[in-house]
């Protein structure tokens, strides 16, 4: 049976997520069809800018992404508490990028009009600007709002209707530092592992390759959520940059047996810190997808989740004792 939204998705347990979306039956979400020799291609397009154009308005980092033939990955970082210190007006803009609102949240942001407002206008767009807020710090309506896009932009183009996904998105709990950066590098090293890219920075439509370009010129892409480059702290993922490109690279190099080159020293120092050995780093990083169902960490981690929402079978602690360790 399947396991319902809200046990899937638990803001108290960990704002990190790995969404996946796998397209329905023969339909392409880029690539090109073998059968017809159709080049879907410039989709690809598609998702990276509506992805990104998505982390705008919403309340939601994207930590990575990798854009595939016929399915998209993405980690996720809910920021519930950057959303409560909107100011109506804010929440109201924010909407509006997306959605077209109603005539009344409308009025309220032409500030030509504001005055002409009743007390029972008002007391409505504040009810109106809670239900924005939520939403908009909302992993559920984040994945809609890419995914409708997606579907209806495709089936525009295909003249035709009717589902373009397989179904609602597959979702990760991602539970501690372990599992979000071992799902990261799974994640960026997707087009290696389906061999339509040789190296990190040759894999189009991926995070990997923003933040390598990113960091050739001295920065970090403005709409992924960054890494840390002097002294962690909680807005930046729990590692510095260069480890992490150091990570991926040697990752994909013995994923690639047989390339060339030398495994970073800093690498095998970072898989020490997180107190993960490298065959089951290996591992991790080849098929993450399929070691965890709805929660992947650390056994101790499956435990205090289950705790906290009272449910008493923990799927998972097998591979979570095996591949992470006591």
């Amino acid at each position: 049976m399947p396991t319902a939204r809200k046990q899937q998705v638990s803001l108290q347990d960990t704002p990190f997520y790995h969404c996946v979306s796998r397209c329905v039956r023969r339909s392409f979400l880029c690539g090109v069809d073998a059968y017809t020799g159709v080049s879907y291609e410039h989709r690809r397009d598609w998702v990276e800018n509506r992805l990104l154009q998505l982390t705008q308005s919403f309340a939601i980092e994207v930590c990575a992404f990798a854009v595939m033939s016929n399915h998209t990955h993405v980690v996720l970082h809910v920021e519930t508490q950057k959303a409560t210190v909107w100011s109506m007006r804010e929440v109201f803009s924010r909407w509006h990028r997306l959605f077209a609102g109603t005539e009344l949240t409308r009025r309220y942001c032409n500030d030509e009009q504001q005055e002409a407002l009743s007390s029972a206008d008002l007391n409505l767009l504040e009810r109106k600007a809670e239900l924005y807020r939520s939403r908009l710090a909302d992993l559920s309506w984040f994945m809609r709002s890419l995914n409708e896009y997606i579907a209806r932009e495709a089936n525009k183009e295909d003249e035709c209707s009717g589902r373009f996904w397989e179904g609602r998105f597959k979702s990760q709990a991602l539970l501690d530092e372990q599992a979000l950066l071992a799902c990261m590098a799974y994640v960026d090293l997707n087009p290696i592992r389906s061999g339509i890219a040789k190296t990190p920075e040759q894999s189009d439509f991926t995070s990997v390759q923003m933040r390598i370009r990113a960091a050739l010129k001295g920065k970090q892409p403005e709409r992924l959520k960054p890494f840390d480059t002097k002294e962690l702290n909680s807005h930046s993922l729990p590692c510095h940059l260069n480890d992490y490109l150091e990570l991926v690279e040697f990752t994909g190099r013995v994923i690639k047996q047989g390339k060339d080159g030398i495994i970073p020293v800093s690498s095998g120092t970072l898989l020490q810190r997180l107190e993960i050995d490298f065959d089951s780093w290996m591992e991790l990083t080849e098929g993450f997808e399929y070691q965890f169902c709805h929660l992947a960490g650390r056994l101790h981690s499956l435990r205090h989740c289950r705790q906290t929402d009272g449910m008493h079978r923990i799927r998972g602690t097998g591979n979570a004792q095996r591949l992470f360790g006591a």
